[in-house]
């Protein structure tokens, strides 16, 4: 009964698929289908893939053949078009006609495929072929292995020709090759890479021919054209290149063709000639052609470490030109501190044009010029500030001194002259002044060693408070923020805010001697004491004696006996040198107020009793009790002060400094002195013989600069303990980084002092070495 049964069956498939045969043909070649036959088709497959034994395997050999036979057919057809254009154009004909029928000649074979992949179903063998086997599948691998494997070597030459040809400028139907890529994406029946086809072939013979014509192409242009007709041809090839791309190779997501076409083009048309295209740069850069630097950044940018080269030499052109622009302005910008900023903030400007018109202020290219601009800021072949070497507080000695950039110290008498009442001030509007502050805080930011800058804008804010010659008092606070919005340490901010704090303090004080006093005369109501506390002025400078005038000298006392009265247990410094006061010089001529320090009033006071005598130096000394080196100082302030074209004081004999003076040395009042205004003789006016002294004798300029050193070691003991305290146990190298980090605000440590520094926390058992010297541990 089984056997008759498959004989019957097999005798039933041949007949069935005599049948079914015409209409699959029909639809292979899309010929017109009735519906009973389409009907017919679906019931006939049905019945031959469930009820005859091996149906469903005998259907798919059946309509494989049938398949491979059609695309037998299709190849001869296309294989009898010799040109390129009319095979492209045949193929791509009869594959748009075989990939629409890919989605036809499936729908009646629903049973098979189901039966073929193991699903459910009723009667015949259920024995699955393969996973995932279709019939549209099978068309495409028929395609595939029939007719694309044998002539897609034609097809992709071809189609690459068109292409070439379009590069060289000929027109052609850009849907020829549209369609042949179109093909390969459609081609693969792998699930799991649908474009592996399209990949393996259409991509990479695209991409193999781009390569080959730019690697002749770009070579011959450099050659005949220069580096710098040759940017402008390598960018609109890459635009060109990329707009084809999109046109050509296929776009869908997850699809990298068009990058992996851009890289290529990138690395044939930029990356090989890399080095002859970057040879071109220092020169553009020193010429300032941004707008071919800027070609030239975009097409390296391209390249994998392409503008490395470029910004090293936008460092090295800022170094060398900031230098060589700052060596040629030496004379005036060591002895003028406007002309110094301005000529800073010039190259800074200037520099900074250049990276955003070159390099579109891209972040590499400013990190680079704050690099370099530091460099050229903190150098210290125009000028250097000596520091002493010498520590007081451990380390050690060192006989060499460790030289800086005077940057800061010039910055901070910048910041002097526009927060002091100077002439230059007055020209200018509050908006003006707050502008060129700010500009000093764009310097300041790249300046290294901040900590120098501060003592000096300290010791300029101190003789303004102390003197009244602060332009703008609000101006000066909202300095001291701005200080802080850039980052300054907290403590040297907090000293300066606590300086307001006390100036407003002594006010108050002076307010009340005045007033308790009142019934001493006019003597309490001319003088205008400063009482300020030591901690937050912090003058380390000597107390240099001199003979006051009696009644100054008769003021003390009371001055000293009211503070006790108000504050029992404190104890009152005068400090002489750091005040000021007004005198009024009578002559046959007029009157004339001179606001005068309290030395060069002790000195003018010898003449108060005889002002038409001579007195020697040796005298003077006598009489005002002045070391030698202030006396000298004091004198030559009245003898030839340079905006005086009458000075107070005439002297016998002809000097040309301090030095000159001798003890035997005559000086007389020049009775004949006069404020002269517009060549006419004035009767009355007012004469500023202060100018800088104050504040400024050579002991407290080393005390300042020791004062910087000793500061520095204890921020980095204080820093070493700090990092010690939270890790316990770290090495040499980690510990330096770490320091670095803590104090880069402030300065940056050298190694030497960091060193010196070590040994004495070492010394003093805040920690020790491990058994590895080079590493460190904390002593709790």
């Amino acid at each position: 009964m089984s056997l008759l049964l498959s004989n019957n069956s097999t005798i039933q498939f041949e007949e069935k698929w005599h049948d079914l045969r015409p209409t699959v043909n029909k639809l292979l070649k899309q010929k017109p289908v009735t519906s009973e036959e389409w009907q017919s088709l679906f019931w006939d497959i049905h019945k031959v893939c469930n009820w005859v034994d091996k149906g469903s395997q005998k259907v798919y050999k059946a309509l494989k053949d049938e398949v491979l036979i059609f695309i037998r057919q299709v190849q001869e057809r296309v294989l009898r078009h010799e040109d390129d254009h009319s095979l492209l154009k045949a193929y791509n004909a009869e594959w748009k006609k075989f990939f629409t029928q890919c989605d036809y000649l499936p729908k009646p074979f629903s049973t098979l495929e189901s039966n073929l992949q193991g699903k459910t179903g009723s009667g015949g063998s259920k024995r699955p072929l393969s996973d995932g086997v279709t019939v549209q599948k099978l068309m495409l691998d028929a395609w595939n292995e029939g007719i694309f494997s044998s002539i897609k070597g034609r097809l992709q030459s071809s189609a690459m020709k068109l292409v070439h040809a379009e590069r060289n400028g000929e027109a052609f139907d850009s849907q020829l090759v549209i369609g042949v890529r179109e093909s390969y994406v459609n081609l693969s029946s792998d699930i799991t890479d649908k474009l592996k086809i399209y990949v393996e072939n259409f991509e990479k013979a695209y991409i193999d021919a781009t390569r080959e014509f730019y690697k002749t192409q770009a070579s011959a242009y450099l050659q005949e054209n220069g580096v710098q007709n040759y940017m402008k041809y390598a960018e609109t090839k890459l635009k060109e290149e990329e707009e084809r791309a999109n046109r050509y190779l296929e776009t869908r997501k997850g699809c990298n063709s068009v990058s992996a076409l851009t890289e290529c083009c990138v690395n044939v048309l930029v990356g090989d000639f890399k080095e002859t295209i970057l040879a071109e740069c220092p020169g553009m850069i020193a010429d300032n052609e941004t707008e071919k630097l800027l070609l030239m950044f975009k097409l390296m940018d391209r390249v994998p470490g392409g503008v490395d080269p470029m910004i090293q030499s936008l460092e090295s052109y800022i170094v060398t030109t900031g230098l060589d622009d700052m060596m040629a302005a030496a004379e005036t910008i060591t002895t003028d501190s406007e002309k110094y900023v301005e000529q800073l903030l010039g190259l800074f400007n200037r520099f900074s044009k250049l990276v955003k018109e070159a390099f579109n202020d891209d972040p590499r290219f400013l990190t680079s010029r704050d690099k370099a601009f530091k460099s050229v800021v903190n150098d210290i072949t125009i000028f250097k500030l000596e520091l002493p070497s010498k520590s007081k507080l451990g380390g050690g000695l060192s006989v060499k001194p460790q030289p800086e950039s005077r940057c800061p110290e010039l910055l901070a008498n910048y910041c002097d002259m526009l927060l002091r009442k100077t002439p230059y001030s007055k020209k200018l509007t509050s908006d003006e002044i707050e502008a060129k502050l700010k500009d000093v805080l764009l310097v300041l930011k790249y300046v290294v060693n901040k900590d120098v800058f501060m003592r000096y804008h300290k010791a300029h804010l101190t003789r303004r408070l102390i003197l009244d010659t602060s332009a703008d008092s609000e101006m000066e606070e909202n300095m001291v923020e701005w200080l802080r919005d850039v980052g300054m340490p907290a403590d040297y901010i907090n000293k300066l805010a606590r300086m307001f704090q006390d100036i407003k303090v002594s006010e108050d004080l002076n307010q009340e001697f005045k007033k308790n006093y009142k019934t001493k005369g006019d003597v309490a109501d001319s003088i205008n004491i400063k009482i300020l506390n030591a901690g937050a002025w912090s003058r380390a400078s000597e107390r240099i004696p001199v003979s006051l005038p009696t009644d100054l000298e008769d003021c003390i006392p009371e001055v000293e006996e009211f503070y006790r009265k108000n504050h029992s247990g404190r104890k009152l410094q005068w400090h002489h040198l750091m005040s000021n006061g007004v005198i009024t010089f009578a002559n046959k001529i007029g009157k004339f107020d001179l606001e005068v320090t309290t030395f060069q009033m002790s000195v003018l006071f010898a003449w108060n009793e005889r002002p038409q005598e001579k007195i020697s130096f040796e005298n003077l000394r006598l009489a005002t009790e002045l070391p030698d080196s202030e006396l000298r100082k004091t004198l030559w302030s009245m003898v030839a002060l340079s905006k005086l074209k009458r000075q107070v004081l005439l002297c016998d004999s002809p000097v040309r400094s301090p030095k000159d003076f001798t003890d035997a040395s005559m000086f007389r009042v020049n009775q004949e002195f006069a404020l002269i205004k517009n060549g006419k003789v004035q009767k009355r006016g007012k004469v500023n013989l202060i100018g800088r002294l104050q504040l400024s004798t050579e002991k407290t300029k080393q005390e300042e600069n020791e004062g910087i050193v000793a500061l520095r070691i204890l921020r980095i003991q204080e820093a070493i303990v700090k990092i010690m305290k939270m890790r316990k146990r770290i090495t040499n190298a980690a510990l330096q980084t770490e320091l670095v980090e803590i104090l880069k605000n402030m300065f940056i440590p050298q190694k030497k002092m960091i060193k010196e520094q070590i040994e004495w926390l070492i010394e003093h058992k805040y920690l020790k070495r491990d058994e590895d010297i080079n590493t460190f541990i904390y002593l709790v």
